[in-house]
C-alpha cells in the first residue's frame, strides 16, 4: 500500500522529523568520531559538543511526539481501581498537573535562553550559541502542550464526546 506524503503530513511530524534527523546526525557523527580515533589517530576536538547539540534536540523535539503517542510513563493501574467518577475527576488533575508543568518549564526555558542572550555565551570549541542549542526547548514545550491536549481531545472525541 502506497502512502501519499502530504506537506499536512509533513508539518504534523515536523517534531518526529527533527529528532530523527538529530539522531542520524549523532550515529554518523558517533561512528566518524570512533573511526578518525582508533584508526586515523586523529579524534574529533569538537565531537562532544555536536553530539550535545544532538541530545539535547532529539529530547526536545521528541516530547511533544511522545505525549501526541502516548509513550510518556503513565501509572494507570492506581487510576483504574477507583470508581468512574473519580476517575474523571483525576483525568482533569492530571490535565491541570501537565498543564502548569510544562508551563512552568516553559517560563523557565525562556528565563534560560534569556540569559544565554545575554551572556552572549557560545560552545567553547564551535562557538555555537548557546540559545542556538537550547531554543528547541520553549518550542518543545509548546507542542508538548498542543499534542496532549488535542490528544485528550480526540481520546474524548472517540469515546462519544463524554
Amino acid at each position: 500500500m502506497e502512502k501519499k506524503i502530504s506537506v499536512k503530513g509533513i508539518v504534523m511530524n515536523l517534531d518526529i522529523i527533527v529528532a530523527s534527523a538529530a539522531l542520524a546526525v549523532l550515529i554518523i557523527l558517533t561512528f566518524l568520531g570512533v573511526i578518525m580515533r582508533y584508526l586515523v589517530g586523529q579524534p574529533f576536538t569538537w565531537m562532544e559538543e555536536l553530539q550535545l547539540f544532538c541530545m539535547v534536540w532529539i529530547v526536545f523535539a521528541a516530547g511533544g511526539a511522545a505525549f501526541r503517542t502516548g509513550s510518556h510513563v503513565a501509572i494507570e493501574m492506581v487510576v483504574e481501581m477507583f470508581p468512574e467518577k473519580i476517575q474523571k475527576a483525576m483525568e482533569y488533575v492530571v490535565d491541570v498537573i501537565v498543564l502548569l508543568v510544562v508551563g512552568f518549564l516553559f517560563y523557565c526555558s525562556i528565563r534560560f535562553l534569556h540569559v544565554f542572550i545575554a551572556n552572549g555565551r557560545t560552545t567553547s570549541m564551535l562557538g555555537i550559541p548557546m540559545q542556538v542549542q537550547y531554543g528547541i526547548a520553549p518550542v518543545s514545550y509548546i507542542l508538548m502542550i498542543v499534542s496532549y491536549f488535542s490528544s485528550r481531545y480526540f481520546a474524548v472525541k472517540e469515546k462519544g464526546g463524554e
